[in-house]
């Protein structure tokens, strides 16, 4: 284990420079990192296969068990102990659980080809991406393209709304989804409350993608053209629409299904 380091002052640098990624889509981009908050996300990013740049812990999480095993797992990982108020400042969570983590953001292979994506066109609340970013790992996604309209994807709130799904996805931000769209040799999806067709009467095996739009205005006409086929989610309650991460799941696990 590393010695483990000890910062008390907001005015370290290396804190404010996490505060200032904790915080900032910006600086997450421009230093190709982010923080994971919690046993639970560090614990995904290590069955990825990965190890963190950085471990952070307050004080009580000295006496956590959990925590321990994380950090002895990870014995050439440096660790810094925050005081308490240092670290409440970091993390979004009103009852902060002592660990933290500094990842390297993986960066997608543009050459990679993909047998099942999902194509994310202005979903704007983290809640909802990274609902369907959790959805789309578990349903077996191998690529997930959002474009530049979208949430931050590896913001703290879009992380642990998706608990690890990031993880197991190829996750392409700012995307020209027009041009991915085009250039997929597969069945692109979309669905549309003015198809006549059923999802569940789609053919949704072999290669294909799902395009989903933005949680009021719906996905664009010009992304709807590039579609190959359209359908619609069949509801018999007395709603109107689903939101966009309930639909999402409804179209993975639909693919699933089918792709057993």
């Amino acid at each position: 284990m590393s010695d483990l380091k000890r910062i008390s002052s907001r005015d370290n640098a290396f804190f404010k420079s996490l505060l200032r990624l904790a915080g900032s889509s910006r600086e997450r981009r421009d230093a190709g990192q982010t923080l994971l908050d919690g046993p639970h996300l560090l614990r995904a990013w290590l069955d990825s296969g990965r190890l963190p740049a950085h471990i952070l812990i307050s004080p009580l999480a000295l006496e956590d068990a959990e925590i321990s095993r994380l950090r002895a797992i990870c014995p050439n990982v440096p660790c810094t102990l925050l005081e308490e108020s240092l670290f409440k400042h970091l993390s979004e969570l009103k009852t902060p659980n002592g660990l933290l983590a500094l990842i390297d953001i993986p960066q997608p292979d543009p050459a990679r080809s993909n047998n099942f994506a999902l194509l994310l066109e202005d979903v704007q609340d983290p809640g909802n991406l990274g609902s369907i970013l959790r959805s789309a790992a578990a349903a077996g996604c191998d690529a997930v393209y959002l474009s530049q309209g979208c949430a931050d994807a590896w913001s703290p709130r879009v992380l642990r709304s998706a608990m690890g799904g990031h993880f197991v996805l190829t996750i392409n931000e700012s995307s020209d989804l027009l041009d991915i769209a085009s250039r997929f040799d597969g069945s692109l999806f979309a669905s549309s409350l003015e198809a006549n067709l059923s999802l569940y009467e789609c053919d949704l095996r072999g290669k294909i993608a799902f395009a989903i739009g933005n949680e009021g205005a719906g996905l664009s006409a010009e992304l709807q053209a590039k579609a190959h086929q359209r359908f619609i989610i069949p509801m018999p309650g007395k709603v109107e629409s689903l939101n966009a991460a309930a639909a999402t799941a409804v179209c993975l696990f639909e693919a699933a299904r089918q792709r057993r």
